[in-house]
């Protein structure tokens, strides 16, 4: 058995019959449009992934710069 109790020679009658309907050219431009879109796909979430680790690594560097202005103004007060 095959998929989901389709049988293989099932398949192959189904991918004979969408042959036959839209033809190999139609198929190989479908199958093309359909790379590219997974492409851009996957490209925009590779940049929003890298955007947000930029926005994480600059709101910590922002944290740092704080807390070390915060621990210097505490030492200058201590010092008085």
């Amino acid at each position: 058995m095959g998929i989901g109790g389709i049988g293989i020679w099932q398949l192959v009658i189904i991918l004979v019959i969408v042959l036959l309907l839209f033809g190999t050219k139609r198929l190989r431009n479908l199958g093309g449009d359909l790379g590219g879109a997974i492409k851009g796909f996957k490209k925009a979430m590779g940049n929003e992934d890298k955007e947000s680790l930029d926005q994480q690594s600059t709101q910590s560097t922002a944290a740092e710069e704080s807390s070390s202005t915060e621990e210097t103004s505490k030492n200058k007060e201590e010092t008085k």
